[in-house]
């Protein structure tokens, strides 16, 4: 597991707050934390827990995924998909519905792929 890098997660979760345009106190009451818990963790001065990351990532409407990926608690998957994902879900230009938008959209082709793709593919004659 690799350590943990509280100072550029909690610029991550500020920008991300920013995005999603919420005040400090709206994402804490969103996310069921105390506002001085948050403001410290966004300045980088707590270490917040698995649990708490994933009360702020289902509230910023971000996969926790991303932030235990920032946290270091998770490595980054190899595959496009989870950097895409970030991607989208880092883009400032885009609002929160969009993202959304975005992400079902590949979802959907992801599922249709796998359907198409043979699960195991038929022996061939000798």
């Amino acid at each position: 597991m690799a350590s943990l890098n509280v100072g550029s997660l909690g610029e991550y979760i500020r920008e991300q707050r920013r995005s999603a345009q919420y005040s400090l106190r709206q994402l804490a009451e969103v996310a069921g934390v105390s506002n001085p818990y948050l403001s410290q963790i966004e300045r980088g001065l707590r270490k917040p827990s698995a649990e708490i990351l994933q009360q702020i990532a289902k509230a910023l409407r971000i996969s926790a995924e991303t932030l235990y990926v920032q946290a270091g608690i998770l490595e980054e998957r190899d595959g496009a998909g989870p950097g895409l994902r970030a991607a989208i879900l880092d883009d400032p230009l885009i609002n929160e519905r969009q993202k959304q938008a975005l992400l079902s959209v590949y979802e959907a082709f992801l599922k249709e792929n796998q359907a198409a793709r043979p699960s195991d593919p038929a022996p061939t004659p000798a």
